[in-house]
């Protein structure tokens, strides 16, 4: 018999759902439901907690591994201007091109004895705690699971690798060796996105429906264009070491630094903006999943000086029956909003505010509410700080190895799905991925096509 609601269902409902949001609430914060309060609007600050005090020596070393414009702006960037606060230093700098090395190493105050050209001369040495890698997308692999091996912590700037069989060798590396691995996304660290995961972890919004973001740019003289130093050349940057698992061809000044446009090097939008969008969506869910389906479409009309699409589209089912759609452009800026919708209720992102509204079907259920000046906003020194904190502490990072791989995988199916013509399915138990056919995908790797 169908019962219709009263106003005292609706009362107990609304106070259930309160009372789920402020036990959420209080165990990351560390205090008891009692103790807390639920204002209409306010202010939430996710901040790391302090570093454990270990002693006189507790200073961490760092070692810097691809020095070129992410890790020298924001990975020496950032150990330099904050070194003091998070008592870190800068100790060993390595580069394939020369003038790069020498730059890090001149403003870290570091001698020729902690500059090298090959990343393993560096990982030997013995007081280095941890190291940024900055290094080509297809280099990230083989750097990282041999700075574990090393007994080296690891941040690593995303995407997280090239193609999926390189991501889960970090996954399966990280299980071994239980160092700490950091995705270089900040806004993993952003403190909405682990507000929204205690809302919706706690009911606010009822069963996950669709979440919504977007990486959009327009760029008139092409997106990843860089300028092209004038000293680059064979004889100061060591092309072979560079190329690594790529397949051998000429110098070129070009695809050195404009790698990002070329398949070979890079997965274009879905690896450079798109991992920015995905990773903070599965955050904000409480409960980060593999993708069971993944498919997308990518064009490339505008500028065709590239391999990789310039217009991209992504849409990843989960088990849960979340659907994430994401998307992201070099030739129009104009992007989707940042929305989480549940069937109960729905969250809009607009800078560092969220904002709760009920669905009409759930209004007397759901109250809605706005919360701004969510802290942190998108901040790298926040999301470096986080990693050292884990380090020391032996805790789990924000972009934490099992959110990596999650995501990584739904970025290696986008890209797939699209250069392959076909809607994926993924087994996490197997790691093994059809078509709705059920026919077997092997992923792709360096080699599988022509433009890899």
């Amino acid at each position: 018999m169908n019962r219709k609601k009263t106003p005292t269902d609706s009362a107990s409902r609304r106070e259930f759902v309160k009372k789920g949001a402020l036990g959420a609430a209080a165990m990351l914060a560390g205090y008891t439901p009692a103790m807390a309060k639920t204002p209409q609007r306010k202010t939430i600050v996710h901040k790391p907690a302090p570093a454990t005090v270990l002693g006189a020596n507790d200073r961490l070393n760092i070692g810097f591994i691809g020095v070129g414009g992410q890790g020298y702006n924001a990975h020496i960037g950032t150990i330099d201007n904050h070194g003091a606060e998070f008592n870190a230093a800068g100790v060993a700098v390595c580069d394939v091109f020369n003038k790069r090395r020498d730059r890090a190493a001149e403003r870290l105050g570091l001698t020729d004895a902690d500059t090298y050209d090959d990343y393993r001369a560096l990982l030997e040495r013995d007081d280095v705690d941890a190291v940024f890698i900055g290094a080509v997308d297809h280099w990230h692999s083989a750097i990282a699971t041999d700075a574990m091996d090393a007994g080296k912590h690891v941040y690593c700037e995303k995407p997280m690798t090239r193609y999926l069989h390189e991501a889960f060798d970090i996954y399966d590396k990280t299980m071994e060796t239980g160092k700490i691995f950091q995705i270089g996304s900040q806004y993993c660290t952003e403190g909405k996105w682990h507000r929204a995961a205690e809302m919706i972890q706690a009911g606010m919004i009822g069963p996950l429906v669709l979440g919504q973001d977007s990486y959009c740019r327009n760029n008139p003289d092409g997106e990843w264009n860089y300028g092209i130093d004038e000293d680059s050349s064979p004889e100061n940057i060591d092309w072979a070491s560079w190329l690594g698992p790529v397949s051998d061809r000429p110098f070129s000044a070009d695809e050195y630094h404009r790698w990002r446009k070329y398949y070979p090097y890079c997965a274009g939008i879905l690896g450079d903006l798109l991992a920015h969008r995905i990773h903070p969506l599965m955050i904000a869910t409480g409960a980060p999943e593999f993708p069971v389906r993944v498919a997308s479409l990518g064009t490339r009309k505008v500028t065709p000086d590239r391999d990789v699409p310039d217009n991209t589209q992504v849409l990843a089912e989960f088990a849960s029956g979340l659907t994430l759609l994401v998307i992201g452009s070099t030739v129009n800026e104009q992007g989707l909003g940042q929305v989480i919708r549940g069937h109960e209720g729905t969250l809009y992102f607009s800078g560092n505010s969220i904002e709760l509204r009920p669905e009409r079907p759930f209004a007397d259920l759901v109250d809605q509410q706005m919360e701004e000046n969510v802290e942190p906003g998108v901040s790298v020194p926040a999301h470096v700080e986080n990693w050292l904190t884990s380090i020391r502490e032996n805790t789990q990072p924000n972009g934490n190895i099992d959110l990596s791989i999650k995501a990584q995988t739904i970025i290696c199916m986008a890209e797939m799905s699209d250069r392959l013509g076909e809607m994926l399915y993924f087994d996490e138990e197997t790691r093994k991925m059809t078509t709705g056919g059920g026919r077997e995908i092997e992923p792709i790797t360096y080699g599988t096509l022509e433009l890899s």
